[in-house]
């Protein structure tokens, strides 16, 4: 609503898509995924990433972050960012 509102241009989000639906297969059942590119401003970021948020029912909800656009980001960085989270 607000970029329609100030003028800016709609977000392609099928990169979005791509990257959920990849973290969805590598998950456990019962999991929900969004995926959200961000400008990073901290000294140690790169600018850009790309943010996993993972929410499951019986766990807290956890975010991983992959230091590229959503555009860049490959099966192989969605697999390593959630390495942790598969189980």
């Amino acid at each position: 609503m607000w970029k329609r509102l100030f003028g800016a241009a709609a977000v392609d989000r099928t990169d979005h898509h791509r990257i959920r639906e990849i973290a969805l297969t590598l998950l456990p059942s019962g999991t929900s995924v969004s995926v959200n590119e961000i400008f990073c401003n901290d000294p140690g970021c790169e600018g850009i990433e790309t943010v996993i948020l993972i929410m499951h029912p019986a766990r807290r909800t956890t975010a991983t972050k992959i230091a590229k656009y959503a555009k860049d980001v490959e099966a192989s960085d969605i697999a390593e960012a959630l390495s942790g989270n598969m189980g």
